[in-house]
């Protein structure tokens, strides 16, 4: 009987072992929620130097397509985590898709609104405003609600040729983005003409890495394991922007990127001074409650969203 015992005992350890190898062993297929570009070195650098390999994860980069964004290939199993900004992550789990959240990066909003012609936006009422074809403008929508704009959104795809073509009266663009490449086309930017959304009550975090809720049950160590390394990533790109660059622009040259160093440069430096929260001065890494709820009550009184999402449902 104790030998049946101690058997049974090596069989169920036996079990329980490759169970948690197969686990470890299991490759996280991680897609940023756009092509490649500095707003996602710090997972590049997380590769290249080996921290994903040091915290025992196996982690395998994909960007989206254009028939393929993140979230679609999230929900089909087709990769295991993703980036999302805050407004879309509630939107998905209010759509019925429970999300975690397992590393904020982002603790200030980057989203602003350029108008042509060194026009104030708030002064033009019904005008013609482009928005991404792939979401990120909720604040934007929830703002023209509140003060009674009435803007006619004109979808884009990635670029900010409809503007500079002066087929639009104004333009959502991220500080990180597109901001600059108006810069680059010769807008002029100006405190009357830039309508910065963090410096007049909105200041609601974006990007995230998020997982299924189904997937981090399963995984919560590999989970963890990911966001470290991940969250050392970006330290040391913030230490070391130079050699960060040069590890983006070998993403942005495999993946057939239209960009250029110069614009890959301002946009690392922006999204890395985004990571420091404004109150206290420190990159913390982590999902505040009091953004989220921000977010999730402008949302709600909008109709953007069925119902409030907690900080509670989003925490791992």
């Amino acid at each position: 009987m104790k030998k049946h015992k101690v058997y049974l005992f090596l069989f169920i350890a036996m079990v329980a072992t490759s169970h948690t190898l197969s686990a470890q062993d299991e490759t996280i297929v991680f897609t940023p929620q756009w092509t490649a570009q500095a707003q996602f070195a710090g997972y590049y650098v997380a590769e290249a130097k080996g921290f994903y390999r040091e915290a025992g994860v196996k982690v395998r980069i994909e960007h989206p397509s254009a028939t393929q964004p993140a979230i679609s290939r999230l929900s089909q199993n087709q990769c295991q985590a993703t980036t999302l900004q805050l407004c879309q992550a509630l939107e998905i789990v209010d759509g019925g898709i429970p999300l975690v959240n397992i590393l904020q990066t982002s603790m200030n909003n980057a989203m602003v609104i350029v108008s042509a012609r060194g026009k104030d936006p708030l002064m033009q009422k019904g005008a013609k405003v482009g928005i991404w074809s792939v979401g990120f403008g909720q604040l934007a929508i929830c703002m023209s609600i509140k003060d009674h704009l009435d803007y006619e959104w004109i979808r884009f795809a990635q670029n900010v040729n409809l503007f500079v073509a002066g087929a639009l009266d104004a333009t959502l663009a991220m500080s990180y983005n597109e901001y600059y490449q108006l810069v680059q086309a010769g807008i002029q930017m100006t405190d009357k003409n830039v309508y910065r959304f963090c410096d007049h009550g909105y200041n609601v975090q974006e990007d995230g890495v998020y997982m299924t809720r189904d997937y981090y049950v399963q995984h919560k160590e590999q989970a963890r394991r990911f966001a470290q390394a991940s969250r050392k990533g970006w330290e040391w790109a913030a230490q070391h922007p130079d050699e960060t660059l040069d590890i983006v622009m070998q993403y942005v040259d495999k993946n057939h990127i239209a960009t250029n160093r110069v614009m890959q440069r301002l946009m690392l430096k922006e999204v890395l001074r985004l990571q420091v929260d404004r109150e206290s001065k420190k990159r913390e890494f982590r999902l505040r409650p009091d953004m989220v709820r921000q977010a999730s009550r402008l949302m709600v009184e909008n109709q953007m969203l069925s119902r409030e999402i907690t900080y509670e449902e989003l925490s791992n």
